[in-house]
């Protein structure tokens, strides 16, 4: 699906025209632009394959991904409690972006893996279709934009993930894609940024890496001034959070606000 005003419709129906005698069958989907999330929310009831792949247009596949995806999904395809494959993900220069997962098939959800083992960098997800199909993207007050990690925490909250250690993605980074434009992002999108740091502050917080509970703090504190919320404690789990609120909740505003004034 696309909401894009170029001429991405006409090269897509010229793929179909030629696609006559193949066994690929292309589906294009087309509405005014909504942004990310409401078109990914309209398209998915559209799936009707056993796997998909959600891509940005920054991405595209590497030239074995299906057959990695394919063989990977064989070995896992009857465990009925993993919602998505995830891979790695390469940039441009072949290199892998973050961290390697510690293991093959190594099976948890997607909290644990950047929470408590400390993943960085972007994966590649191939979503299970019927659960996937479950789920759909929550925005706030009529933004356009929420992280996927705020889809991912409801997901992670019945299924789990399997993790390989192989690339099936390149990411280009370009200079108009998300990645490029994260503070342009935060300042249009707080409310559902607010919302997914929130709700990880209300977590089990038990063996969550020092850096990372800092990391989420220090965010919730930039969300909470941006949607201008003051009640900070309010909505937060556990004395030790709340202590971290106060302490760096001063210096956190002066540096939310020299960052909403940069952006």
């Amino acid at each position: 699906m696309t909401g894009s005003t170029d001429a991405t419709k006409a090269l897509i129906e010229s793929f179909i025209e030629k696609n006559t005698n193949s066994s690929l069958e292309i589906k294009y989907f087309y509405q005014e632009n909504q942004g990310k999330m409401t078109a990914l929310n309209n398209l998915i009831s559209n799936a009707s394959s056993d796997l998909l792949i959600e891509c940005d247009s920054d991405d595209y596949l590497k030239n074995n991904a299906i057959k990695i995806i394919n063989s990977k999904y064989e070995g896992i395809k009857d465990k009925e409690n993993i919602y998505a494959l995830a891979f790695l993900k390469y940039d441009q220069n072949l290199c892998n972006i973050g961290s390697t997962f510690k293991n093959d098939n190594y099976e948890t959800n997607m909290f644990n893996l950047y929470f408590k083992d400390g993943l960085t960098g972007d994966k590649s997800l191939v979503f299970v279709t019927k659960i996937r199909k479950q789920y759909s993207y929550k925005l706030e007050k009529h933004e356009k934009f929420s992280t996927e990690a705020r889809l991912y925490n409801e997901m992670d909250k019945k299924y789990n993930v399997i993790c390989f250690n192989y690339p099936i993605m390149i990411c280009e980074y370009l200079k108009e894609g998300y990645s490029q434009n994260i503070a342009k992002i935060f300042i249009e999108n707080p409310y559902g940024y607010y919302e997914y740091f929130r709700q990880i502050l209300n977590f089990d917080m038990k063996d969550v890496l020092f850096s990372k509970r800092l990391y989420v703090i220090k965010h919730y504190i930039l969300f909470s001034y941006l949607t201008k919320n003051k009640n900070i404690l309010k909505n937060i789990k556990g004395t030790f959070n709340k202590f971290l609120v106060v302490v760096l909740y001063v210096p956190g505003v002066v540096k939310s606000w020299l960052y909403k004034k940069s952006a």
